[in-house]
């Protein structure tokens, strides 16, 4: 089941705003660029601001995710019906022979248990081109980046044209790594609804990632910093090795 902060409608209605500017979609539509992909599966597409970004630009694009009510929220934004939007995980991705895969943000830690991960990377194996690439970023455990996190849990409110004033909060709710949890509170302040979301993200090491690409069929080409964020993040760019 996908967390709430994606899954439950007046979430995802409020997801971009508190998002914020995405200057890290950049550097994936470089790399589309680079690797001269002209169709691209976007998995944990989410609202879909990559994968509009990347239509716009004239690539056939797919974008799949298991959060319905982001779906629908993507799907808004697309409307000359240039993207296709599949509801679901990675393990169940139609045929799409995808020059390149990539996952955003904190998609590829979603996957907590190494089941899950190896059938994500096989999905997604699947799903791409003989040589196609995966692209995709991961934070650094030496970081700590939930040691920011439970640093800055003040409130956020902001006012939003449909939702009216809706503030949220973040609170660390357990740290056993390589597990990390946290819970999202968004209150909306124009009828006091309260929800929350609650989420987990895995921590990988460089060489745990590496080898689990490895054993599932691609070969790492390059490891890279996040330009958005120098020094927090892996960007892992494979490619699938037959």
């Amino acid at each position: 089941m996908p967390d709430a902060i994606f899954a439950h409608p007046r979430l995802a209605a409020v997801y971009d705003a508190f998002d914020g500017d995405r200057d890290d979609l950049d550097a994936y539509l470089g790399i589309a660029g680079e690797l001269s992909a002209g169709r691209v599966l976007d998995v944990g597409c989410g609202t879909g601001s990559l994968a509009i970004l990347l239509a716009d630009s004239g690539r056939t694009v797919m974008g799949v995710d298991p959060a319905e009510a982001s779906l629908r929220i993507a799907r808004s934004k697309d409307r000359t019906g240039r993207i296709t939007w599949v509801h679901g995980d990675a393990t169940g991705i139609p045929a799409f022979g995808a020059d390149l895969a990539v996952m955003t943000g904190n998609v590829a830690q979603v996957f907590l248990t190494d089941d899950d991960w190896t059938r994500t990377l096989r999905g997604i194996h699947g799903a791409l081109r003989s040589r196609g690439h995966l692209v995709f970023e991961t934070r650094r455990p030496e970081r700590r980046a939930w040691e920011e996190w439970a640093s800055h849990s003040g409130p956020l409110v902001l006012d939003l044209p449909e939702a009216g004033s809706v503030e949220r909060r973040l609170e660390v709710t357990d740290v056993s790594l390589p597990l990390v949890s946290f819970r999202y509170t968004y209150t909306f302040l124009a009828d006091g609804a309260v929800v929350t979301s609650d989420s987990t993200l895995r921590f990988r090491d460089r060489d745990e990632v590496e080898a689990s690409l490895a054993a599932n069929g691609y070969r790492v080409l390059d490891v890279r910093d996040a330009p958005d964020r120098p020094g927090r993040e892996f960007v892992f760019v494979a490619q699938r090795t037959t």
